[in-house]
């Protein structure tokens, strides 16, 4: 029998999970269906270098980057919600940009657009997650939203196979079905709460201050591990160049669009099947220790499609990759959040996210610089990035980190 007052294993999936995890799931179907179509649109209907993909991308997380910190910030004072619905609105407004492009600057613009939407929404989303659900179970619910986040992932390629397959392989009209799930993701978000939080204005702490109570500032400066955490997170992710130029080597290696977006396809399977067990491994195991797992399996995944020619082996390293984020995406944020108080998650991860889009930003540059170099088609930046992350894996498992418990 159950002791009173406790709460019960199952309260973890909340309300707002679920609703945050459907919202994620159909603008992921969304951006999922454009983004292999990309090196498509970029490089096959526009005649734009590899060069201008690495940028597009680049630029584009570099935007969602800078806008998740400020975001962030005043999302843990001015509420969550409202940044959460104007981030997803403005996602879709920058796929109908997408799909009106006739030049590459076009679908910067529209991939800028979009991905500032994304920095709008990111931090205040994650942070709305963490508030909704009990502390001990943050990698649980993470994981849980990256797996619905990556079902729409899957889900999306597929449909743009199937808006192809009905089209007779006009790209631009398959570009157009990517609206429809990214309004309907926008509309979902009417039916998040916000949750009550202690109030973290400058009244809330002079009174809390005057009474003699310990309360927490919302300017007080993050926790010291918080900043080990993060630089070492973010320096890892200086090795990890946009997917979008993954799909680019698997196409210049002789593949058919239909077997480019297959390839896309496996890749967040694998992702969507990992995220969750990964999420619940990381409330009970060292989060660095499962955060390596995801290393190896980006430094396999990179390393084999660097020495792949061509065949079965091509997928084999796609697939392996995709256990990369599933192992690092969920885990990394629900690290950042047991690191910090509830009124502070929201500039934690505004923090943690832009720093992590900046490395990003330099890896889509270096890896668009350099994809011509030596044997050429991104074998040298497969190689390079690939023999950097498992070094860093092996790295991360020496240091042993060892983390505080959430502040209360």
């Amino acid at each position: 029998m159950r002791s009173k007052g406790k709460k019960p294993a199952s309260t973890w999936l909340t309300r707002n999970l679920v609703l945050l995890t459907l919202v994620s799931l159909t603008q992921d179907a969304a951006s999922e269906l454009l983004y292999p179509l990309l090196p498509l649109l970029l490089t096959g209907v526009l005649a734009a270098p590899p060069v201008i993909l690495g940028v597009i991308e680049g630029c584009a997380e570099a935007t969602a980057g800078v806008t998740k910190y400020f975001a962030g910030r005043w999302s843990d004072t001015r509420g969550r919600k409202p940044f959460v619905g104007a981030g997803y609105g403005l996602a879709a407004v920058g796929k109908v940009v997408i799909a009106l492009a006739m030049a590459w600057p076009a679908v910067l613009a529209g991939r800028v657009i979009d991905r500032f939407g994304k920095g709008i929404r990111s931090a205040p989303r994650d942070a709305l997650i963490a508030a909704s659900v009990p502390k001990e179970a943050l990698g649980r619910a993470f994981g849980f939203h990256r797996a619905g986040d990556n079902l729409g992932a899957v889900i999306g390629p597929l449909i743009g196979l199937l808006a192809l397959s009905m089209l007779n392989d006009n790209l631009r009209a398959a570009l157009w079905w990517a609206v429809v799930p990214a309004i309907l993701s926008a509309l979902l978000v009417l039916f998040v709460r916000e949750p009550k939080r202690m109030r973290a204005d400058e009244d809330a702490f002079q009174e809390g201050q005057d009474l003699g109570i310990k309360a927490v500032h919302v300017h007080s400066p993050l926790p010291k591990q918080f900043w080990r955490v993060t630089i070492v997170l973010v320096v890892i992710a200086l090795v990890n160049f946009p997917d979008v130029l993954l799909l680019l080597r698997v196409m210049e290696l002789g593949f058919t669009t239909t077997q480019v977006v297959l390839a896309y396809v496996l890749f967040n399977a694998v992702n969507t099947l990992g995220a969750y067990p990964a999420g619940v491994m990381t409330d009970k195991w060292p989060r660095p220790y499962i955060y390596a797992v995801g290393l190896v399996a980006f430094a396999v995944g990179y390393l084999g499609l660097g020495l792949a020619s061509g065949g079965p082996a091509v997928f084999i390293c796609i697939a392996i990759y995709g256990l990369f984020p599933a192992f690092t995406d969920g885990v990394g944020k629900a690290w950042i959040s047991s690191l910090v108080h509830d009124d502070h998650r929201g500039r934690a991860q505004g923090i943690y996210q832009s720093l992590n889009n900046g490395s990003v930003l330099i890896a889509g540059l270096f890896a668009g610089l350099f994809w011509t170099a030596g044997a050429g088609n991104g074998v040298i930046p497969l190689l390079v990035s690939g023999t950097v992350a498992f070094i860093a894996a092996v790295a991360m498992i020496a240091m042993r980190f060892v983390t505080r418990k959430p502040a209360s």
